[in-house]
């Protein structure tokens, strides 16, 4: 990663804290900055992305502001982040996208809309797009069947590639191997922190998601949103089983698997994002980085429309408004995996390589004599 002035104010800090030694017992950022006694642009990069933003060592640090040394860990280190989002982006002339993120994801989820809507309109009569349409293959007479796959289907593939060249990226400039990339007990506890969110939890008490307070909220409604789309991601799946491998076409009924998975994980979603946009809010924008805020709500609220769209055509989708609330749904789904790679959303593949990392520090040394080298030695003696 570059050297920029975020990273400069991130070493400085660090180096503070490393001296200070206070916060040693706080999340993982803290125990895995011990272990450096300098910090290059990788090391900066693997901990920033570490971070959760838990605040606890904003409001427990006796240095940060209005001390002099304005120390405020969760701001530089957000700042180095969104730099990380830029620098590892792939296909490298797309990392622009980045700058004014909140305008460019707000832009192109208008587009996308507009794009489903005037394809729909002139591949279909309107006779059917403003008619209640029900029974299987309800949906491809209002949009076709290969429309669908080619805007969903193509944007998705693109995603999945980048964010897997963006992982790779990431993983070697923070000093990470190949072999590294393998099963194990690293993995599984890395496993075990993603999914459920520990680090939200800041140093076992809770992060300070408000104020000074601690507070699980913020953990939950990333709970709430993360499994909400986990669950939207297999109930897509397991219709494309319904649809290729069963013979069975959509719409399902509503006690179908496919139908309660993305019902449950569609509510799941705009509980969570609705309740991360009023914790944004509310909370003390001290240790915040405010010109990165555009892009947090940008992404919450394309978020909350993926969900909200699906639920309310599920709710629709036997009356005349189907055939437009499919379209705009479709829309919402097109623009969110393309611009998956490139908004905060990346955030999740970063933050899972660098709880990865912080496994594999945290294994254990064998003892003198038990390493295979050791006792190839011995053997040799």
């Amino acid at each position: 990663m570059r050297e920029t002035e975020a990273t400069a104010d991130a070493r400085r800090a660090l180096e503070v804290c490393n001296a200070c030694r206070y916060c040693e017992g706080f999340c993982a950022v803290f125990p895995a900055m011990t272990l450096r006694r300098e910090f290059t642009s990788g090391d900066l990069s693997y901990l920033a992305n570490l971070c959760h933003n838990c605040r606890g060592c904003y409001y427990s640090c006796q240095y940060a502001p209005p001390h002099p040394w304005n120390i405020n860990v969760p701001q530089v280190l957000a700042q180095v982040r969104a730099e990380t989002y830029e620098e590892y982006a792939w296909p490298g002339p797309l990392a622009g996208l980045f700058k004014r993120n909140g305008t460019i994801v707000s832009l192109a989820m208008i587009a996308g809309i507009a794009l489903a809507l005037i394809l729909t309109m002139a591949l279909v009569d309107p006779s059917i797009l403003y008619t209640p349409q029900q029974g299987p293959g309800a949906f491809y007479r209002v949009i076709p069947w290969w429309l669908m796959v080619t805007l969903a289907g193509g944007t998705s593939l693109f995603a999945v590639l980048a964010l897997v060249m963006g992982f790779r990226n990431f993983w070697r400039d923070t000093g990470g191997r190949a072999d590294e990339l393998r099963p194990g007990r690293p993995l599984a506890v890395a496993l075990h922190d993603i999914l459920t969110l520990k680090n939200l939890g800041g140093g076992g008490g809770g992060c300070n998601d408000v104020d000074e307070g601690f507070s699980q909220v913020r953990r939950r409604f990333h709970h709430f949103m993360f499994y909400g789309f986990l669950l939207c991601f297999a109930s897509t799946t397991s219709a494309t089983f319904y649809d290729h491998f069963l013979g069975h076409e959509a719409p399902y009924p509503f006690l179908s698997l496919p139908v309660q998975l993305g019902f449950w994980g569609g509510v799941g979603m705009v509980i969570g994002t609705a309740g991360l946009i009023w914790t944004k809010i509310v909370s003390d924008p001290a240790p915040a980085a405010r010109n990165l805020l555009g892009s947090d709500y940008a992404l919450l609220v394309l978020l909350l429309m993926a969900a909200a769209t699906g639920l309310l055509l599920l709710g629709l989708r036997d009356t005349g408004a189907m055939g437009v609330l499919l379209a705009v749904h479709l829309g919402v789904i097109f623009t969110l995996f393309a611009v998956i790679p490139y908004s905060k959303m990346v955030h999740g593949v970063y933050r899972s390589a660098a709880l990865f990392r912080h496994a594999l520090e945290r294994r254990p040394t064998p003892p003198p004599g038990n390493k295979p080298s050791d006792r190839a030695l011995g053997s040799a003696a």
